[in-house]
């Protein structure tokens, strides 16, 4: 359940839930779906359910047991706010999220309502990162409900970046991530979108991460944009 990542904002995945529904176009073609299937086929104990959400308590304490201060992405396989995953389970994520406090956790959402309620009810952990996904216009409005969470650092993940996003208010947002569709399905992505997105980032102060171009494995469009890989992270000081 916890390995390194292949994903280049982070360095491991930690995953206390695996499964999920789809909520929006972003999740069409979802990476963590197909893998789910396909570990399920291998016999793999944890997708004996394939993607329906599953609550593994024997992972919680794993955090705890890595010694070298990492950036942990919190349920790639998963979404922590999803309807069904008990407020009593997120307390205990939360509370070693606050005991392993020596690593950066980086929690991403479609259903950021439900964090930003949540968030509240919390102590404000500085080490841990609340995010949302926003793949199109549609979805904007993610991030206004994402800046009012209660959290140091608030950030978007623009991927798999499926249309133009318009103008952006990112009042409160720290940093962006970019990125294309990849897989057999993938979707187009237009240069036009991303440049609208860094620049609005520039304006606003945001750090701008371009993760990938996208196509049909996840290396296969690159990572330079204007001739340069942008690999910011927010300011933590």
């Amino acid at each position: 359940m916890a390995e390194k990542s292949k994903i280049e904002w982070t360095d491991s995945s930690w995953n206390p839930t695996t499964g999920c529904d789809k909520v929006s176009a972003g999740c069409a073609n979802c990476y963590a779906e197909t893998l789910a299937l396909r570990l399920q086929k291998t016999g793999s104990h944890r997708y004996r359910n394939a993607f329906k959400l599953t609550l593994h308590e024997d992972v919680l304490n794993l955090p705890l047991k890595w010694k070298q201060p990492k950036k942990i992405f919190v349920n790639s396989m998963s979404d922590l706010f999803h309807k069904d995953v008990p407020d009593e389970f997120i307390d205990k994520v939360w509370k070693i999220m606050g005991k392993a406090n020596w690593h950066i956790y980086q929690i991403l959402t479609k259903r950021p309502e439900r964090m930003a309620h949540y968030s509240w009810k919390k102590e404000k952990l500085p080490n841990v990162w609340l995010g949302t996904s926003v793949e199109d216009a549609k979805v904007k409005d993610r991030i206004k409900v994402l800046s009012t969470s209660n959290a140091k650092i608030r950030f978007i993940s623009f991927e798999p970046l499926i249309g133009d996003i318009g103008e952006l208010d990112l009042s409160n947002i720290h940093w962006a991530i970019v990125g294309g569709e990849s897989g057999r399905n993938h979707r187009p992505i237009k240069e036009e979108w991303i440049q609208n997105i860094l620049r609005q980032c520039r304006e606003q102060n945001v750090a701008f991460f371009f993760k990938q171009w996208g196509g049909l494995t996840p290396k296969s469009g690159g990572r330079l944009l204007n001739g340069r890989i942008y690999d910011e992270y927010p300011k933590i000081g």
